[in-house]
């Protein structure tokens, strides 16, 4: 008899946590703003996202992001040509009834363009909102594979599951014939997840299963106990928002860290202390973490967010900003141009060269590897590997409105 040793990897997203087209339209985010359309009016933008609720950090980093975006894609000037760009804020707590209410007050107010959703529940509710009033929807740091080609209207500023997956995939090489978990919060987040390491994973070769816990849940004991039963050889864990620590804490406590080797996504930088002595033992995959880009881009974001400091959700924001700019640039008040013009685009943003792919409008922009050094506040990231947007490019799918 032939006993085969396998060691088990343990990979988490955490704030989950087709190659470009081969001939795009390229162009700086600071290219000469003409902004069609009625001159003397402004250009009216709606960002609703999260300023309270359970992801409203996030929704923080995201609103500072989107005030340095849109000063660098306009000169500081704040203007698209001579048209002044107003932008109201509006707090959906999270909530995708919230939002479709502040969407629908919105849009009937005459903003043609929409963008924010911190939450992936929200983004999911928006989208067809936008599509069924024919405004721009620019969706956030919502992670959902579902807001990609739900329609012509709807974009992401940010990444989705299935770039954190391939990221994820990096760590662990072939994955023929391994057994992978997938610990996720029952919600649009952690499911698309979960349909993500499926995909990715799980087409690779691994036999892919899921325990999805309540997204209100704050004992952990029971997922940790089914966790260590299953014995993977891979364990996917995607989870956001504040009960993370608890989360980390109790499978630490239960031994299904101490005794496997790790690889986790990074979350904001305010959840690095809840590692412990665990983080610098730890690989991360990892949307974004100051320091892990330098360019144009990058510096003047870093400059002008308070304190300094770049952190997870900050590129969203600023990328919304060049977003949409360049659709008044390409389209003044006539969404469906803005559309065609944002199609195709290449532009340099914070991660560096980003393209919103034509025919579902992914976001394609390179991943990064990550270690963590130092403890407590004074942990650092340091980047490890940079996954270019071919290597983390999701499939295409059909645009479906």
């Amino acid at each position: 008899m032939t006993v085969r040793t396998t060691r088990r990897l343990f990979v988490t997203a955490t704030t989950l946590l087709a190659a470009a087209l081969a001939a795009t339209a390229c162009g700086s985010p600071q290219e000469t703003a003409s902004g069609g359309g009625d001159s003397a009016a402004p250009v009216k933008v709606g960002l609703v996202y999260s300023q309270s609720g359970a992801l409203a950090s996030y929704g923080k980093q995201y609103i500072e992001g989107f005030k340095a975006g849109l000063a660098y894609a306009t000169n500081g000037s704040n203007k698209i040509g001579d048209r002044t760009v107003e932008v109201t804020e509006v707090d959906d707590a999270g909530d995708p009834a919230k939002a479709v209410s502040a969407a629908k007050d919105l849009i009937g107010k005459g903003y043609k363009i929409l963008a924010g959703s911190t939450a992936s529940g929200v983004a999911l509710q928006v989208a067809p909102i936008a599509a069924q009033n024919k405004v721009l929807f620019i969706s956030g740091p919502a992670a959902t594979d579902g807001a990609t080609g739900v329609n012509k209207y709807t974009f992401r500023s940010g990444r989705q599951s299935f770039q954190d997956v391939l990221t994820a995939k990096s760590f662990i090489g072939d994955a023929t014939g391994k057994k992978v978990v997938v610990f996720a919060q029952d919600s649009a987040f952690g499911k698309s997840n979960e349909a993500a390491v499926k995909a990715v994973i799980g087409g690779a070769g691994a036999t892919v299963s899921s325990v999805l816990a309540p997204a209100s849940a704050t004992d952990f004991t029971p997922f940790a106990s089914q966790l260590t039963a299953a014995k993977p050889d891979l364990l996917f864990v995607a989870w956001a928002g504040t009960t993370a620590p608890a989360m980390w804490q109790t499978l630490d406590q239960q031994g299904v860290l101490s005794a496997t080797t790790v690889v986790t996504g990074l979350d904001i930088r305010a959840s690095w202390p809840t590692f412990g002595a665990a983080g610098t033992k730890i690989s991360f995959l990892s949307h974004f973490f100051d320091g892990a880009a330098d360019n144009p881009a990058a510096q003047a974001a870093k400059t002008a967010v308070p304190g300094g400091v770049l952190d997870l959700f900050h590129p969203d924001g600023f990328a919304a900003a060049q977003m949409i700019v360049r659709a008044v640039q390409e389209g003044g008040d006539d969404v469906d141009k803005m559309v065609s013009g944002l199609e195709g685009w290449s532009f340099d943003g914070v991660k560096g060269k980003m393209t919103v792919r034509a025919e579902d409008h992914a976001l394609l922009q390179p991943m990064f590897q990550a270690k963590l050094t130092g403890t407590g506040e004074a942990m650092k990231a340091e980047p490890q590997k940079v996954l270019t947007s071919d290597e983390t490019a999701p499939p295409a799918v059909p645009m479906k409105g």
